[in-house]
């Protein structure tokens, strides 16, 4: 069990302005910020990042739509950290999230769903280092 994960606030929340209540939400969560920084995926960047959907009928709109405006990415630390922001941000569709999550309160639908959070501690550790450079985290 890790006690690390990447958090991306993506384009519709950085759009819609919800940022600092989403960071507030995470810090107030119990989570520490380890890396942080506002940056935009170009369209390649995106495929790379997401390649393990590349056979899924949503790639190409996801891509599209991750490297459509500024991101906030960041590396945070908990204990258990990967399952803890999974809960914290709620169903990948927001009508289905649960109350309070991230995603109830700031996505507006399954495609646009505000934040992305790693899915496996393996996958922490892959997407911290697409976003980070090893002396970024710390």
């Amino acid at each position: 069990m890790s006690n690390t994960t990447l958090m991306m606030i993506k384009p519709d929340a950085v759009e819609n302005g919800h940022i600092g209540n989403i960071l507030q939400k995470i810090l107030s969560s119990g989570f520490q910020i380890k890396a942080l920084k506002l940056t935009q995926l170009s369209l390649n960047d995106a495929k790379r990042f997401y390649e393990i959907h590349k056979e899924r009928a949503f790639f190409n709109d996801l891509v599209s739509f991750m490297s459509r405006g500024p991101i906030v990415v960041a590396v945070l630390k908990k204990k258990d950290a990967v399952n803890s922001f999974r809960n914290l941000i709620g169903s990948t569709d927001p009508s289905e999230a649960a109350e309070g999550t991230i995603r109830k309160l700031y996505a507006t639908s399954i495609g646009e769903n505000a934040v992305h959070g790693s899915d496996s501690d393996e996958n922490a550790e892959i997407e911290s280092s697409f976003h980070f450079a090893g002396r970024e985290r710390f």
